[in-house]
């Protein structure tokens, strides 16, 4: 009858046992959010990475080639146009050019000489930057595809010498502008960000 009643009282009551599983689940649930919100802390990391590694690789394509604008007078083919758009309140900026350089990759031997073209179309109430570009004279229509998704706005503005303006015609003014500012902005860590570069064209006609 003792040893009974020793090998009783050496076990766990069940008011205990529910209690260690009470502290485990706490401790278990503690240890999965912590987990998780480091996962996401991490992957949202990641993805602000490849965003601004982005934002930096489209900017400095735009870059050289607004550096290798070309225009001529009496020459429709060289052109410079920038046209100040929005699309729902936001800056959707076009560009249209003529570049004397053709990129790796570009479709076109016959040619030096390339039409870019820079615009912003709404995706499924999302913004998206698509280029197309071709050679001057090339045959075949040029394939856009989408540069940057998910962009918040798009802004390109011209210096004249005096002041920043968000739209140029060459047809009009006759010359490329003295520098080109292309700003790009998305979302970073939950906040709009502005990313920009400013080219200065260096090539000119008479």
């Amino acid at each position: 009858m003792k040893s009974t009643r020793n090998c009783v009282d050496s076990g766990f009551t069940l008011l205990e046992v529910l209690l260690s599983l009470s502290l485990l689940s706490l401790m278990a649930a503690a240890l999965y959010g912590t987990f998780f919100s480091v996962t996401k802390g991490s992957e949202a990391a990641r993805g602000g990475m490849e965003s601004r590694r982005e934002v930096t690789a489209t900017l400095d394509m735009l870059r050289r080639e607004i550096d290798a604008a070309l225009f001529a007078r009496g020459n429709k083919r060289f052109h410079f146009v920038v046209e100040d758009r929005d699309i729902f309140g936001k800056p959707a900026s076009t560009l249209d050019f003529t570049a004397i350089f053709l990129p790796p990759g570009t479709d076109a031997p016959s040619s030096d000489q390339l039409a870019v073209r820079y615009w912003v179309m709404e995706k499924e109430k999302k913004l998206v930057l698509v280029r197309e570009a071709k050679g001057l004279y090339a045959l075949t229509d040029p394939v856009p595809y989408p540069q940057m998704e998910e962009i918040e706005g798009f802004t390109v503005e011209c210096f004249d010498g005096g002041k920043w303006v968000k739209s140029w015609d060459t047809s009009l003014n006759q010359g490329l502008p003295k520098a080109v500012r292309v700003t790009v902005r998305v979302k970073d860590g939950g906040k709009d960000v502005d990313f920009s570069a400013i080219a200065f064209p260096r090539v000119k006609e008479s």
